[in-house]
């Protein structure tokens, strides 16, 4: 495909940032979800930094392998890396100002956010004594001018660059590390606080207060420390050792992540000019690094979980049953005589649970057999797996080690379940297991039934509060085998995918998912030349395939309606003459995040419904075990109709996509204002009566 045809990927991913910040500028959000989303944006640039500056550095430092990389449009990744910069010192900009809004409106609300040198006697108190209780055996100063080589700095952690010298010599100086210890104490204190307020500091205010206390034997009267950040590389480069197992490469991996070299630089634009020199040096930064100058915060990723001291409580809805499972004894009963379909996150979570429970107990329930890619800390799924173990069912669970960020997390899980007896599958060379699926087989009398579920988002009790997604809870025969034929290739992988090519209901990843997906795009555009009924909508998290994304271009020329609901990434240009009118693209950012993929083909009127775990990138349909099941059950493809009718009906929460990256929101035009999130929770609350 022509790059013009194409935006390139990472610029339209910092496009959907930009939709975050959004949230958090607009007034009519809660002042607790918009600090939120402020820890959110953070957080996000983070990781984008992490993994997608870090790679295009890599592409310039090794310009010889570009074209092994699958990536759009970098012929020129330096130039990419030029735009990123420039994009990312806008959104800064915006972000602070953002702030400074923030913080005037939580003052208002009598709440504040005072520094070291704001607190009133009663709190300096309370302050010193919080530090020598809670935080100073968590703080190790290193006093840095005179070591051989800067000592390792965490990439998730935030620092104190200090200056310490005396106020009458001030040739005698040094400079001292402080690393925050949030993981261990907390990024928020409490205060004392009178009148109704409500006064907050941050940990590394508190430390700010304690200098003079910390460094005391030194003799210093002058203390002046601002707060930096450094963002690493996180690609891990796993070891082809062939006498390692793969378990030693993945911990290997992550030993060398601590090693990755510093893709960006964030400081307190107020730093003492000769420290600032001295990190630059010392961190082998340069020009090209992404020194970024910013205020007196960083690491806002932590105000996602700002403390709740707000008055205005919050009106959040909470889940609630599915009406099918609501009064059942048992979940496992319903779903072996219909098809159920959960969505989350304004159905509750517990009923898989509850269904993995049931399984562990069951005596008739002979196996459970699961993939997990990112778990819950406190998991209840692996409680209930555990526990199926314990009472003598053969559980196999395939834990993704390569779910980037979770690779530490999944290898303690790792342990706990080989510990409890359950058969651990830790995936396959080159290919990660993405797709979220269970099967449960049980004997009754002379026969084995089978049941499971297939589901858009992971086995996470925590994200499913919060992430929209959907989950199939079914018995089907066809689907069953399908399945039967996964695991067992995952359990047998060396033996080759033949197994996923036997799979006739399922359409899986990387065997025959997208050359379905293209094949039945083929049948739109025959349909819509024959004047049949030809439509597609699709939505997913990130659309970056440029293989089918021509074809949705040849579909829209040909006369196809297309809808498009992408979160993230978003590649198609949407202003080509000939296509405009039949392709019509919006991306939704509201309170929880949407992350279900759903793919739809009008079909001549023979309409075709799939939920699935792909994003239509090349790494999902390429690289990766998904999944994708047809919906069979005609009341849940009614219901999912109305569900993406809704979501197309956004006039509050929806974004135009096109070219320009400029963000609008869908206009109103005189219609009736509909946020597709509200309206889904009561459209699927109404049918619990």
């Amino acid at each position: 495909m022509e790059k013009n045809k194409l935006i390139q990927r990472d610029i339209s991913w910092l496009s959907f940032n930009a939709r975050v910040l959004q949230e958090a500028n607009d007034l009519s959000v809660p002042l607790r979800e918009r600090i939120r989303f402020l820890g959110i944006f953070s957080n996000n640039t983070d990781e984008f930094f992490r993994v997608r500056v870090a790679t295009l550095k890599r592409m310039v430092e090794f310009a010889e392998k570009r074209k092994r990389l699958n990536m759009h449009m970098e012929d020129n990744p330096q130039s990419i890396l030029e735009q990123i910069h420039s994009i990312v010192l806008r959104q800064q900009t915006e972000f602070n100002r953002i702030w400074e809004g923030v913080l005037k409106e939580l003052n208002a609300d009598n709440i504040y956010l005072l520094n070291e040198k704001e607190l009133s006697s009663e709190q300096q108190l309370f302050v010193r004594q919080f530090f020598d209780e809670q935080v100073r055996s968590n703080v190790i100063p290193l006093i840095i001018e005179n070591l051989p080589q800067m000592p390792y700095l965490r990439d998730k952690s935030i620092y104190l660059g200090v200056v310490m010298r005396k106020k009458d010599d001030a040739y005698q100086q040094k400079y001292s590390l402080i690393e925050i210890p949030v993981s261990a104490v907390g990024r928020f204190v409490i205060l004392p606080s009178q009148n109704n307020e409500k006064n907050i500091i941050l940990l590394e205010d508190v430390i700010r207060f304690n200098l003079p206390h910390i460094f005391s034997y030194f003799g210093f009267d002058y203390f002046d420390a601002h707060v930096f950040k450094i963002t690493k590389d996180a690609e891990i480069d796993l070891d082809q050792d062939v006498s390692t197992t793969f378990v030693e490469k993945i911990e290997k991996g992550l030993k060398n992540r601590r090693k990755g070299k510093p893709v960006r630089f964030v400081y307190d634009k107020e730093m003492d000019a000769g420290l600032l020199e001295y990190l630059i040096r010392k961190l082998s930064l340069s020009n090209k690094s992404n020194i970024i100058p910013g205020g007196r915060i960083h690491n806002y990723r932590h105000f996602m979980d700002f403390p709740d001291v707000f008055s205005e409580q919050s009106a959040r809805n909470k889940p609630f049953t599915h009406p099918e499972l609501n009064g059942a004894l048992r979940v496992t009963d319903v779903m072996l005589k219909k098809d159920v379909m959960l969505h989350f996150p304004y159905h509750s979570y517990d009923s898989v649970i509850d269904l993995l429970r049931e399984a562990a107990m069951d005596p008739q329930v002979l196996s459970i057999k699961m993939t997990a890619y990112r778990l819950a800390s406190n998991s209840k799924v692996i409680n209930a797996l555990v526990n199926a173990s314990r009472n003598g069912k053969e559980v196999v669970v395939m834990l993704e080690l390569k779910a980037r960020f979770d690779e530490e997390a999944n290898l303690a899980w790792k342990e706990v379940l080989e510990q409890e007896g359950v058969k651990v599958l830790l995936g396959v060379p080159k290919m990660k297991i993405h797709a979220k699926i269970c099967i449960i087989k049980k004997r009754v009398g002379t026969r084995t039934i089978q049941y499971g579920y297939i589901s858009t988002g992971n086995p996470n009790e925590k994200t499913a509060k919060v992430y929209g997604d959907h989950c199939l809870l079914t018995a089907r025969r066809t689907v069953m085998s399908d399945l039967n034929r996964i695991f067992n290739y995952l359990e047998n992988w060396k033996l080759g995918t033949g197994q996923l090519h036997l799979c006739k209901t399922l359409l899986v990843c990387p065997t025959n998912m997208r050359t379905s997906f293209e094949a039945q795009i083929i049948k739109e555009i025959k349909h819509a030349k024959a004047g049949k009924e030809a439509a597609i909508t699709l939505k997913v998290n990130s659309l970056s395939d440029s293989r089918l994304i021509e074809r949705l271009y040849e579909a829209g020329e040909a006369g196809v309606k297309i809808n498009l609901i992408v979160r993230g990434i978003f590649c198609p240009i949407m202003d080509k003459k000939r296509i405009k009118h039949h392709i019509h693209a919006i991306s939704i950012v509201d309170e929880y995040l949407e992350h279900s993929r759903i793919i739809m083909f009008a079909n001549g009127g023979k309409e075709k419904i799939y939920i699935s775990s792909a994003d239509w990138m090349v790494r999902n349909l390429d690289h990766r075990l998904e999944v994708a099941i047809p919906i069979l059950d005609k009341t849940i493809m009614h219901e999912l109709k109305d569900v993406v009718h809704i979501q197309l009906s956004d006039n509050v929460k929806a974004r135009v996509l096109d070219k320009t990256l400029s963000n609008t929101y869908v206009p109103l035009n005189g219609k009736k204002k509909v946020r597709s999130q509200v309206e889904t929770y009561h459209y699927l609350h109404q049918k619990k009566k």
